[in-house]
């Protein structure tokens, strides 16, 4: 076994840590991975995270953490989840403690800070990447125990030390970055909906709204989320079988093969995650970005309105998001379609070459 250990460690980001493991295993780096994370995705649900799934099929060890998370608002898992913070250090500090890395990676998220705060108790080189356009609650707590901080975007820079600091970009996976430009919409077009990993119930509220409406001119793939799964099921089992066959629905997509959904979307709408909206600019699709309002920072805004100024993107605020805006700004971006590839087609996305950029700068410290 391979005596340079390497931790990825985050709340999230699963997609982005794919892409590094692919990149690390591209260029053949004799580095045995291991992830540090929780394995339910919501608290007090049993909705499992997508890196406790996918990240093993890579060949990557993965450590369940025991840990809890500030809470947005009060509820019945609050106190609960306060009190398993002191847990998720004692047992990140055993895991560090019996991997010893050469070096950790962090992508933040609130399941990181133990692990970053432990690794630099012990003297492990920790280096972290922050994916949104602002700055995350738990890597900018972890900022001070970096020795590295590299970032997707130059407007996170003003957050954190400068001196630490270098832009690598956001990693996108490999089979998404294959994915070809289209030049015009699908024949009948894709209309691919999701809320990221989780999904959005303010998303899927609107889509039920009009979704008979669309499955009459569009195919609709549908990624819902957990808690809204069954419900959208139903749904679908009780259209008329025209409608139906227009129609698909998933709780989650495989994020190995998302890249077949891109590949036949006509429009994206969906959340604003920094992973997202990478993707989206990479794969050159129009897009309806509805950003998460109570993101830290307003993090989503802010890659929101890198899509947009890129060219790919439409925004729409959740607090205007109605039914009837959603139905326009779809047909709109299908009518626009033609123009809006046009304006993006020589443009090459910040995040070219970015798992490279940041696999090599994590392997100064593997030595």
């Amino acid at each position: 076994m391979s005596k340079n250990r390497l931790v990825l460690t985050g709340g999230h980001a699963a997609t982005t840590a794919v892409a590094v493991v692919e990149e690390i295993k591209s260029q053949n780096r004799d580095w045995r991975l291991y992830w540090i994370g929780v394995k339910n995705a919501i608290e007090g649900k049993k909705v499992v995270t997508l890196e406790s799934e996918v990240l093993p099929r890579l060949g990557v060890k993965f450590l369940p953490l025991i840990t809890g998370r500030l809470q947005r608002r009060f509820t019945v898992w609050t106190i609960p989840s306060y009190l398993k913070i002191p847990i998720g250090f004692v047992q990140s500090l055993y895991y560090l403690v019996k991997i010893k890395p050469k070096a950790v990676l962090s992508f933040g998220g609130f399941a990181s800070f133990p692990v970053v705060f432990n690794a630099k108790l012990l003297g492990i080189p920790v280096i972290i990447h922050e994916q949104t356009s602002a700055a995350g609650r738990a890597n900018l707590a972890s900022a001070r125990f970096a020795a590295r901080i590299t970032l997707a975007r130059s407007e996170s820079k003003k957050y954190f030390p400068g001196s630490k600091c270098e832009i690598t970009g956001n990693p996108v996976m490999k089979d998404i970055r294959m994915v070809k430009p289209a030049e015009k919409p699908a024949d009948p077009p894709v209309i691919f909906v999701t809320g990221g990993s989780r999904g959005s119930q303010s998303i899927n509220l609107a889509l039920e709204k009009i979704l008979r409406t669309l499955l009459t001119k569009y195919k609709i793939i549908h990624q819902t989320g957990g808690l809204d799964y069954l419900k959208f099921s139903d749904i679908k089992q009780k259209l008329p079988q025209a409608l139906r066959d227009n129609y698909e629905v998933f709780i989650r997509v495989n994020p190995l093969e998302i890249s077949k959904i891109y590949s036949q979307a006509s429009v994206i709408v969906s959340r604003a995650g920094a992973n997202t909206v990478s993707e989206i600019m990479l794969v050159k699709r129009p897009a309806i970005l509805i950003p998460l309002p109570i993101s830290f920072l307003d993090e989503q805004t802010e890659n929101a309105k890198i899509a947009k100024k890129w060219g790919i993107a439409e925004i729409i605020p959740q607090d205007k998001l109605t039914p009837e805006k959603l139905l326009s700004a779809i047909e709109n971006r299908i009518i626009k379609f033609p123009e809006i590839i046009k304006n993006v087609k020589g443009k090459v996305s910040p995040d070219f070459g970015a798992s490279k950029s940041l696999v090599n700068l994590v392997g100064n410290y593997m030595k």
